[in-house]
């Protein structure tokens, strides 16, 4: 992975390994360059997320506005996710290429144009072509995790991976819970309904340029290359990389799972408010905060898995890793089982706050195995990952919350267990270097050029 910035590197005051990555990893600290850049990242990510979900909460209104019946709004949240799975999986080779910050940074202003669009919204089909679009700032999350990769030891890498997506993934939360509580402040001036709504989506527009401007003046990908180690091997070309990440098959499988614990959490990000709005009759700010609740716990949830996945490493190896992964998914499964099954408020509520934090950890916890996957083909890993979870999204909105063939109770309990049945192949992924659930590593010993050309 080559730094696309010319500028000269900052020393950083944490201490590094061989190849300049952090071993320690301090999330409320600024030091530069790693730590900055940490913070660049999530806040980045943080505003993507943020213009991604500030649709759903206002779903109600807009619905009214636009005349939109069931089927458009379960189309609309199915092309927001088909959306974020093309721009995924193309974000991890374009971060290959030039690095994670331009990516980052270059997608974030193209899509701001799209998030100003909404407000122009006048028919059914325009709102599913503007979800469509606005999915696609949700590939910076592939930026994100790339770029925690390249700073971070991988003694440290899942807390990393897991704090930088945690924390940018509460832009969804707080987008259901701000979105609302501006449509009524600007209504409170007067303002017409129809007026109000469209008006208030300068919010995440003018944020999300702004935090593209930042990573794009202030960050740094890798703080020095003085001292790593470069191989005698000459670089590979674009394609080769390519074509050697579509080939490891622990690549697929961790799309998978991620479709299952990140892909159940946008699904569950998409639908939630409406779910208590229709189902409990609560108001629409109130449906809101609840819903900002489910995306909030990732302030604490996702790096909790990243933790879990570290410290079972420490005591386990990679084969901790995994374990850990299966356990706390098959859990969240059983969770949102419940939830569906639950008949008050409160209860609800309740289990709806549980789940939101293992499926979330989950998510942290699959992470924390993508770097030791392939390190020549880490953006595409990542790429595969990241858009295995919009997959997921994809699946569970069109089988389960398109059209009214179930209740939405009973889609959320179905979803609970395709959850549990898809922890499954998670058993089947093996490193020669360090073994698998049930399996040993491999004798022979595996040196570092060969893991870096790991398939």
């Amino acid at each position: 992975m080559e730094p696309s910035s010319p500028r000269k590197p900052h020393l950083s005051s944490l201490p590094l390994d061989s190849e300049n990555k952090a071993t320690e990893f301090h999330p409320f600290s600024t030091s530069s360059p790693h730590m900055f850049a940490f913070h660049l990242a999530w806040l980045s990510l943080f505003s993507c997320f943020f213009s991604a979900f500030s649709i759903p909460p206002l779903i109600p209104i807009m619905r009214q506005n636009l005349n939109l019946s069931a089927a458009d709004i379960g189309a609309a949240g199915t092309a927001a996710f088909v959306g974020s799975i093309f721009s995924r999986l193309a974000m991890g080779p374009v971060c290959d290429l030039v690095g994670p910050r331009i990516a980052s940074a270059a997608l974030s202003l193209i899509t701001v144009p799209i998030v100003l669009a909404t407000a122009f919204i006048s028919s059914p089909t325009s709102f599913i072509l503007v979800r469509f679009l606005i999915g696609f700032c949700l590939a910076n999350f592939v930026a994100n995790q790339f770029w925690m990769s390249s700073l971070f030891s991988t003694s440290v890498v899942g807390l990393a991976n897991g704090f930088a997506a945690g924390w940018a993934n509460m832009g969804a939360g707080v987008a259901q819970l701000t979105m609302p509580l501006l449509y009524s402040f600007v209504k409170s001036f007067n303002v017409p309904e129809n007026t109000a709504w469209r008006a208030i989506f300068v919010v995440p527009a003018t944020f999300q340029a702004l935090t593209a401007i930042m990573v794009l003046i202030y960050g740094q990908e890798l703080p020095c290359k003085d001292s790593i180690k470069v191989s005698n091997k000459p670089k590979e070309s674009f394609l080769l990389l390519l074509f050697n990440g579509l080939m490891n098959y622990r690549g697929w499988i961790l799309g998978l799972i991620y479709g299952c614990c990140f892909g159940v959490e946008m699904t569950m990000d998409n639908i939630v408010a409406q779910y208590f709005y229709y189902r409990f009759g609560v108001n629409l700010e109130v449906a809101g905060t609840i819903a900002a609740c489910f995306g909030l716990t990732n302030w604490f949830a996702r790096p909790l898995g990243g933790i879990v996945s570290d410290q079972m490493a420490k005591l386990f190896g990679v084969r901790g890793r995994l374990w850990g992964l299966w356990a706390v998914l098959t859990v969240a499964g059983l969770l949102c089982v419940l939830m569906g099954r639950a008949n008050s408020v409160g209860g609800s509520i309740g289990v709806m706050c549980m789940f939101s934090v293992f499926v979330q950890a989950a998510s942290g916890l699959t992470f924390g195995i993508v770097p030791f996957v392939s390190k020549r083909s880490l953006g595409v890993i990542s790429g595969m990952t990241g858009s295995g979870g919009t997959v997921g999204a994809v699946v569970t909105q069109m089988l389960l919350f398109s059209g009214d063939k179930f209740s939405t109770q009973t889609s959320i309990s179905v979803m609970g267990l395709m959850m549990i049945i898809c922890t499954l192949p998670i058993s089947l992924i093996y490193f020669p270097q360090w073994g698998g659930m049930f399996c040993t590593p491999n004798e022979t010993s595996i040196d570092e050029e060969d893991y870096s050309l790991l398939v």
